[in-house]
């Protein structure tokens, strides 16, 4: 076999897929533009049709996303699809709307993450543009009364890096499942379906960065029992990569290095039906979105998938969502 043609090998199973059901979105980030330009929804009737395919390649998961999923007035009828042939559904929410569907979503959902990026109502409020602090916890609450505890997922970036430990403290409090950090996304300006004129002064500032050290350090001290078990969901050398990546954005040093072969065993369906190969990288071309497995084995797709693995991406180099498993890649 040539190296070229192992460069472009095919994929024959697909394990885990992220499912977009709606652009639409009812909360108002400055890191994402889909509430501003987002209005297509899934349609039923095409998830019906594919689902086939999803089987075929032995798709165990799916993660539905979007913009805001529970908007949707199908979520739970695409949810029950999915779980009809046995597979795990996972929902990404902002929890604007848990509270209203907690108990539904306890009954439809394998696993619920909900996005928080304040731990008060003023710190939120200026990151996600609404004030919605109060209603999204009591979201969280009432999925917990309901035997769902969520995760949540929170993004790091200027407005809230000094509430570190507090994310942890208050994740307790509301009775989550765990706390996961990440960094918020300056360096790709096509993720979240952003257009320009892109608010890229999220980040940290380099005057900024000898604090969040130690905002990393003292969380390392005060709460190792939540490193230990797993309630922070990152290891302790996992969240000193953020501050790595905080670093490089600021021109002081190489962005942390990425290990990642997510587009090796996933991948993500837009609402539009199109695929791409991570949440940060766009389809190649438009294909058919009647036919999964065409698109993706296409050509473009195979040879996307070969620049990522040799590294020829600039969207992996400043990642901030990698992700590496071992799989089986015949």
């Amino acid at each position: 076999m040539s190296a070229c043609a192992e460069g472009r090998r095919s994929i024959q199973r697909l394990p885990l897929v992220t499912l977009y059901i709606t652009e639409r979105c009812n909360s108002r980030c400055r890191s994402c533009d889909y509430w501003r330009h987002g209005h297509l929804d899934l349609n039923l009737d095409s998830l019906r049709q594919r689902l086939p395919q999803l089987v075929q390649l032995g798709t165990r998961i799916v993660v539905l996303s979007g913009g805001e999923p529970l908007v949707h007035p199908d979520f739970a009828a695409i949810a029950q699809c999915l779980r009809a042939q046995g597979m795990q559904v996972w929902l990404l929410t902002a929890g604007l709307a848990l509270a209203k569907h907690a108990q539904r979503a306890a009954t439809l959902f394998d696993c619920i993450t909900v996005s928080l990026d304040g731990t008060d109502r003023e710190t939120y409020a200026a990151l996600r543009g609404l004030d919605a602090f109060d209603t999204v916890c009591a979201g969280i609450r009432a999925a917990v009364s309901h035997g769902a505890a969520p995760s949540l997922r929170v993004t790091l970036q200027r407005g809230n890096f000094r509430q570190l430990a507090r994310f942890v403290d208050l994740g307790k409090t509301l009775g989550a499942r765990s706390v996961s950090f990440l960094a918020v996304d300056v360096a790709n300006s096509n993720a979240f379906a952003r257009q320009p004129p892109f608010a890229s002064d999220l980040a940290l500032t380099a005057q900024e960065l000898p604090e969040f050290a130690q905002q990393l350090a003292a969380l390392e001290r005060t709460h190792a029992a939540d490193f230990a078990s797993g309630f922070i969901a990152e290891s302790a050398q996992k969240l000193r990569r953020i501050l790595e990546y905080f670093h490089a954005v600021c021109g002081l040093g190489p962005y942390p290095q990425v290990r990642c072969n997510a587009p090796e065993f996933s991948a993500v369906i837009g609402a539009d039906g199109q695929l791409k190969p991570c949440f940060f990288i766009p389809a190649p071309a438009p294909g058919p979105a009647d036919d999964l497995e065409g698109m993706l084995n296409s050509a473009p797709m195979m040879q996307l998938r070969a620049d990522i693995r040799a590294g020829r991406r600039p969207e992996c180099k400043a990642c901030v969502c990698s992700m590496w498993r071992e799989v089986a890649l015949a």
